[in-house]
């Protein structure tokens, strides 16, 4: 008797041992954090970019909730100089899980977020180079924004995120409408 089970217990082993497996994915209340940067035109990546972190917590099904705060340089051209449009946001928001794979390697979410923030034209001074007075003021603004991402795990904790995002944005004198691109790293614990 102690034999067999022996016996069955090695063939449990030897089985279990040689199936692949997979640690968890997107399990409800894992925690994430992000780290993404992207351009916000192209004009040249190194007047007109963004950086971000973001605070990831999942939910059912693989969607999940975003705390970020964020930092966009942007340079408006006038005349033969450019001014610096500086902008520090923060976004709260839902992004749900449109598409994935069975074992959840690669997943498309969207997501819906409120952003609120203060923005810093031409480091806060209204007189320009030439003499022109800018009617452009630092000022708080807020909106909303969406958020489509392509996710890609590189290792059971480690994500590779492609972003394409937009915002529309109130109380600026400046564009409203504010697209941008992205990638990112999130770290899951």
């Amino acid at each position: 008797m102690l034999l067999l089970m022996k016996k069955y217990i090695i063939v449990i082993l030897l089985f279990i041992m040689g199936r692949n497996s997979y640690g968890q994915r997107m399990i409800y209340s894992q925690k994430g954090f992000e780290v993404n940067a992207g351009m916000l035109s192209a004009d040249g990546i190194n007047k007109n970019f963004y950086l971000n972190v973001a605070m990831i917590s999942f939910g059912r099904h693989g969607n999940y909730w975003i705390w970020s705060a964020e930092y966009q340089k942007k340079a408006i051209a006038y005349m033969e100089q450019f001014i610096p449009v500086k902008s520090f946001l923060g976004d709260i928001g839902y992004s749900v899980q449109l598409l994935a794979d069975r074992k959840k390697f690669i997943s498309v979410n969207l997501g819906l977020t409120g952003v609120g923030g203060y923005e810093l034209v031409n480091k806060g001074d209204s007189l320009l180079v030439d003499g022109a007075i800018l009617r452009n003021q630092n000022q708080f603004v807020y909106g909303t924004g969406g958020r489509w991402s392509l996710e890609t795990y590189l290792s059971d904790r480690i994500v590779l995120t492609l972003q394409g995002r937009v915002r529309i944005l109130w109380g600026t004198d400046l564009n409203r409408f504010r697209p941008s691109s992205g990638i990112g790293l999130r770290f899951n614990f």
